[in-house]
């Protein structure tokens, strides 16, 4: 069992709001479903809440990458009969977690993140590919609605776009504010982003794929004929099968890829 760690007061700048809701906590766990000898790495552990059971699921093996120093010592306080519970202190948006993984295992990550950080943070991870073998994340609900979000619908955008090329994106459950301390003034929701054993849609040039969905969703109220204008012209998204007045907001990731694929086609060859 752990030992309980010192007060600590939550921090704006690092968008600290700290989860003390047991049945919640219990909740995230059954989901996570850690068993040991996996690669569990939590970011920003906080005060441990979350981080004591996931612990002790995994028999001790637990890495966390906390930014907070002034939380390091009464985590290393907390599990320090873990000789397995290892601290990395640091930036999760810098980390490498293709270096974390090195030979063994892919990393199964988890987190309460910050919402002020959660959409970079996320975008650096679905860029460690096979380093991740699966992401359970707490954001504020709105961000869960646009990684889950399906063509067509109004939370359909960039981010579904960026996380479903890679990844089976699964809305778990809502958390409320009174679960925290502070209590934030959002709701929150727990995510699960499983990358694909192999892309459904694979992109021959995923940079390109990205800077023409970047494109496209620059002004949503525009058509794709508007937006994409100076890189694909409507004959050529005629000639694909897609419509030129269609807006951004209905398109399917495989069409995304269609377009791609035609312009890096087009780029190779001139």
């Amino acid at each position: 069992m752990a030992s309980r760690p010192p007060v600590h007061r939550a921090r704006k700048r690092f968008g600290q709001n700290f989860l003390r809701d047991p049945g919640i906590i219990s909740r995230i766990v059954r989901a996570i479903a850690p068993r040991p000898g996996d690669r569990l790495v939590e970011i920003g552990p906080g005060q441990g809440a979350l981080t004591e059971p996931l612990v002790e699921a995994a028999e001790g093996q637990l890495e966390v990458i906390e930014l907070d120093r002034d939380l390091i010592p009464g985590l290393r306080v907390q599990f320090f009969n873990y000789p397995d519970f290892i601290i990395h202190e640091g930036d999760a948006l810098k980390f490498d977690f293709h270096a974390l993984r090195g030979e063994g295992e892919p990393l199964r990550v988890v987190g309460n993140l910050p919402y002020n950080i959660s959409t970079p943070l996320i975008s650096h991870l679905l860029e460690a590919g096979d380093a991740i073998a699966d992401m359970h994340f707490m954001l504020q609900k709105e961000v869960v609605e646009r990684l889950a979000a399906e063509p067509g619908g109004p939370d359909w955008g960039r981010l579904s776009v960026m996380a479903q090329y890679r990844c089976r994106v699964d809305a778990l459950f809502t958390v409320p504010p009174e679960a925290f301390v502070p209590r934030p003034k959002v709701e929150s929701a727990i995510v699960r982003l499983t990358p694909h054993a192999s892309l459904p849609y694979p992109a021959s040039d995923e940079a390109l794929l990205f800077h023409v969905v970047r494109q496209a969703f620059g002004q949503r109220r525009k058509t794709l004929r508007n937006n994409l204008k100076g890189r694909i012209d409507a004959d050529a998204l005629e000639a694909l099968g897609i419509e030129p007045s269609r807006r951004p907001q209905t398109l399917t990731i495989e069409e995304f890829v269609r377009i791609s694929n035609h312009l890096a086609a087009s780029e190779a060859t001139t």
